[in-house]
């Protein structure tokens, strides 16, 4: 199997979340991903394949957001969902790497359940609120509302990816629309409407475990700003890649190696 991957139900709360694993390594590694389309059922050799430099050392987890999400959702509550399958499988201690909505949670699962957390990963996310990411997630439900899929893609491949990027890519834009539509349409929404409940910036001193911050200066989607006040109100360390913005975990080639980095520092 690539690289050990493999994707099983977690029975949760009387629901089943669909849960990947892989790697080989003994220390544990949990990697919370941003708001999705598509859930990770059916990705976990992407996944692996994506973070394959973390393989060798850890062995990863990945936890999908429950299928019956509640109305007024949170990330706190998304936190408290990954603390519940951590408890489930026995992990504790481990090193959590969250990615936009994901660093979301993870600040709140550091504060609330820090024997959970040894070291913390924030990538293109935010603490508070601000004009940049209401903008964008208000405009992102109005547009899956009104079912206008093929607007949704696009605009959300202007906002995450560099003007190159987005330029190189176009020609794949109906495809990436088929692709990236949203299975579960309301679902969707009440996690995009998530993304607006983040408020941990003034509980960012109950964190005590080391914290990297990475993130895009031109981040279009929660805003570059967002990172350097996280960094600034804890004190610690940062990487911002000046000429990219939310989709810099994909488009530095570098971005893995700086996290696995200070992981392993």
């Amino acid at each position: 199997m690539f690289y050990n991957a493999k994707e099983k139900k977690l029975n949760l709360y009387n629901t089943q979340i669909d849960t990947i694993s892989f790697g080989s390594g003994k220390k544990k590694l949990i990697i919370i991903q941003g708001l999705n389309t598509r859930g990770i059922k059916g990705a976990s050799v992407s996944l692996a394949h994506l973070y394959r430099l973390f393989a060798k050392e850890y062995t990863v987890y990945l936890f999908d957001r429950r299928p019956d999400v509640p109305e007024g959702m949170t990330v706190r509550d998304m936190a408290s969902d990954v603390a519940a399958a951590m408890d489930a499988l026995g992990i504790t201690n481990a090193d959590v790497f969250g990615v936009s909505q994901g660093g979301m949670i993870a600040q709140y699962l550091a504060i609330d359940r820090p024997d959970l957390v040894n070291k913390l990963v924030l990538a293109v996310t935010l603490s508070k609120n601000n004009p940049v990411v209401e903008s964008t997630i208000e405009k992102w439900i109005a547009l899956t509302e009104q079912g206008n899929m093929k607007e949704l893609v696009e605009d959300m491949a202007i906002r995450m990816y560099s003007d190159a990027y987005v330029k190189r890519y176009r020609p794949f834009m109906p495809l990436l629309t088929v692709m990236q539509k949203p299975k579960d349409v309301k679902r969707f929404i009440k996690l995009a409407r998530a993304c607006l409940t983040c408020n941990a910036y003034e509980e960012l001193h109950k964190i005590q475990c080391p914290v990297f911050v990475i993130g895009g200066q031109q981040d279009k989607v929660v805003g570059g700003i967002a990172s350097s006040e996280i960094a600034e109100k804890l004190g610690c360390e940062i990487y911002m890649y000046e000429k990219l913005g939310h989709a810099a975990y994909e488009e530095a080639k570098d971005f893995n190696q700086r996290v696995f980095d200070f992981l392993m520092g």
